[in-house]
């Protein structure tokens, strides 16, 4: 027997070796992820001798199932090991569960997930569905994931005490105030506290309301705790009276001196504070002298700051095309935009005076406002129009050789959007489809799946995972109150709405990541434009588009403009759904009255929509800046526009109408049409 001894520890040893070895040969293989066939996740949840990979299997084949009971024993046996995906297997087991009505097996499961992981953002859904038995743990909850999704919906819940439930208003107040049904809470609390609200319990609640531009009803809150209202002001934080401010501003008219007295106070009493920096670039879009001469008298360094330096010159451009810069205003000009090349106050100013340049023709003026500042210092977006009007004005003054580089190196940075369009017009290369329903390719966002790269390995392998919802909620957990600030986050945030369905705040934020990307950052260019354009609802879009003869690029292009593809969305005057449409012009497309439910059908919207699309087609005989502008602004206004400048210079045309709303939607339509109809991306 001694003898065998060496030679069975040799045969330890060497299939240790072997096991070792296979599994570094496992960890080669390419990663699951959603593209994988349903088969072929099969064949690895049930044969693959990696368990970890069995694991990652069962998930993925668990996310595209809709049966309750094949989901339960997709995830049967899968929540072992410390591994983080044990506490997702474990939380969706619960959820399968429940969802059949096993009601033991799910508390048992919430109770395993709880005692093994209580630190795991998963942990969170636990605490709320034990907490239905045990009221403390929905306090525990609030206390340890205060910004996950669970504590939010925990906090909305509270009561029916009435201590309860104010506890809960002011955490949602803190944490969560965009949640459904938040701001009407907060607002009745306040309202119905009355003297019983301490001052700081008063503030907090404000603040929330502030925080979803629901200025008026914090105004209102703020009204009833005594003191002045100067003086309640400059006792909310500083986001909460940023945000104050800003709500104001958009709301009436009679409320905006006292926006301009929350904004001015804030940069004043603390010029450091990071919010101080939006207020005083706030203030500088107005157009009010007084502001003007307020700005000027603040501290450092705002009152010697760019946003402040071009709200002086910006009057000076007027109103009127013919409005022109003085010799000295123009010199003045050109220092600002070399002094702070790569301040945004620079970048709207650039164009403004610019922009009256070109439409009055004065084309050496223009060239040298445009070349002011390097394309490299600026957004790729605002690259790309600087560069299609730098080119338009070398080809006005006779150097078409310059103007055609110009356009070429716009096209590869930025191929796609309404610049990357007329450049390629410009050039002859191609035009936007107009004749027949045409086509999208097949390569954007939501034809396949994409990385998050989010930097965040955990992040990352739940979004591979198909776990989108694990994944929105960790984010928002681990951010806490923290918004998304710069483009990378913004992305990644924009990227986790539209995972969860969320199109309407994701768009948004994936439009302000690209107004916020910087110039060498082009490795993020090309997937922020694939998400900037899904293909939502495409059967439908596709049906209609040959059924009317409008071209499906088109049709997603004013789609996304118009509803950010959200079928339930109704605008501040009425319009409703997918295509935005007025009741009364639904009526009249439709022969009869719909109800808003009707009109929040995707199919039945996106008939009418295609129908009128159309409709203001022919009437303007296929001129597509013409039809986008009447599907904004109506027929009527567009018929009071339209010039022979309209077929000359197409595109001055569109910078010439008097509405900035109209003039920005046609732009934004016939660049997504443009970015849905041609596959190519931006190149470093």
């Amino acid at each position: 027997m001694p003898r065998l001894s060496p030679l069975l520890a040799l045969s330890c040893l060497g299939t240790l070796g072997v096991l070792i070895a296979g599994r570094a040969l496992l960890e080669r293989l390419q990663p699951l992820n959603p593209d994988l066939s349903s088969a072929s996740l099969e064949r690895t949840r049930r044969w693959s001798p990696d368990a970890w990979r069995r694991r990652e299997a069962s998930l993925l084949l668990h996310a595209r199932s809709h049966d309750t009971s094949e989901r339960s024993r997709l995830l049967r046996g899968q929540g072992w090991g410390s591994d983080p995906l044990a506490a997702v297997a474990l939380k969706q087991a619960a959820l399968a569960a429940e969802s059949r009505g096993l009601d033991a097996d799910a508390r048992g499961l919430w109770q395993q997930l709880w005692r093994r992981f209580p630190t795991a953002p998963a942990s969170a859904d636990a605490l709320y569905s034990l907490g239905r038995q045990q009221p403390g743990l929905r306090r525990e909850l609030r206390r340890r994931f205060p910004a996950h999704p669970a504590a939010l919906a925990a906090a909305l819940e509270a009561g029916p005490d009435r201590r309860e439930r104010l506890e809960g208003s002011l955490h949602l107040a803190r944490w969560g105030p965009r949640w459904p049904g938040a701001a009407q809470r907060l607002a009745e609390d306040c309202r119905q506290g009355g003297p019983g609200l301490t001052p700081a319990e008063r503030l907090q609640l404000a603040g929330g309301l502030a925080r979803v531009a629901a200025g008026s009803a914090a105004l209102d809150c703020l009204g009833g705790g005594g003191a002045s209202l100067p003086a309640q002001l400059a006792r909310l934080q500083p986001r909460d009276q940023l945000a104050l401010g800003k709500a104001l501003l958009q709301g009436e008219t009679a409320q905006r001196p006292l926006a301009t007295a929350a904004l001015l106070q804030l940069a004043r009493r603390q010029p450091a504070a990071p919010e101080a920096e939006e207020a005083v670039r706030l203030l500088a879009d107005q157009s009010d002298p007084a502001v003007a001469a307020e700005l000027r008298r603040l501290p450092a360094p705002w009152g010697d700051s760019a946003p402040v330096a071009a709200q002086a010159l910006r009057p000076a451009a007027g109103a009127e095309a013919a409005a022109s810069l003085s010799p000295g205003q123009r010199r003045e000009a050109l220092a600002l935009l070399r002094r702070w090349p790569a301040d945004p106050a620079s970048w709207d100013l650039q164009w403004e005076l610019a922009r009256f340049d070109l439409l009055a023709g004065r084309w050496v003026e223009a060239e040298e406002l445009l070349q002011a500042l390097p394309p490299t210092r600026l957004p790729p977006l605002l690259a790309a129009r600087q560069r299609f009007w730098l080119g338009y004005a070398q080809e006005r003054l006779g150097r078409s050789a310059a103007a055609r580089q110009t356009w070429q190196e716009l096209l590869r940075h930025h191929p796609g959007g309404y610049y990357g369009w007329r450049a390629a017009k410009r050039l002859g290369i191609e035009d936007l489809q107009l004749k027949g329903p045409a086509t999208v390719p097949a390569d954007g966002a939501g034809s396949g799946w994409q990385p998050l790269a989010s930097g965040d390995a955990e992040l990352d392998r739940l979004w591979r995972l198909d776990q989108r919802s694990e994944a929105w909620e960790t984010w928002r957990h681990r951010r806490g109150q923290r918004p998304p600030q710069r483009s990378e986050e913004l992305l990644v945030e924009g990227l986790l709405r539209q995972g969860v369905g969320d199109d309407w705040l994701g768009l948004a934020q994936l439009d302000q990541a690209g107004l916020r990307l910087p110039a060498d950052r082009c490795d993020l260019s090309a997937a922020l434009e694939q998400a900037q354009h899904p293909r939502r609802f495409l059967p439908i879009f596709e049906q209609h588009s040959r059924e009317q003869g409008v071209p499906l690029p088109l049709l997603l292009g004013l789609a996304k403009q118009e509803s950010r593809f959200t079928p339930g969305v109704s605008s501040g005057v009425g319009a409703v759904g997918l295509m935005q449409l007025m009741p009364d012009t639904a009526a009249e497309l439709a022969g009869t009255r719909l109800s808003s439910a009707s009109l929040q059908d995707p199919a039945r919207n996106v008939a009418l929509g295609s129908r009128y699309l159309r409709g203001v087609l022919e009437q303007w005989r296929g001129d597509p800046f013409a039809a986008v502008a009447s599907y904004n602004a109506g027929p009527g206004a567009v018929a009071g526009w339209v010039s022979p400048r309209l077929q000359r210079e197409p595109e001055l045309w569109v910078e010439a109408i008097p509405y900035p709303e109209t003039r920005l939607y046609v732009k934004k339509v016939l660049g997504n049409a443009w970015s849905y109809q041609q596959p190519r991306r931006p190149g470093c």
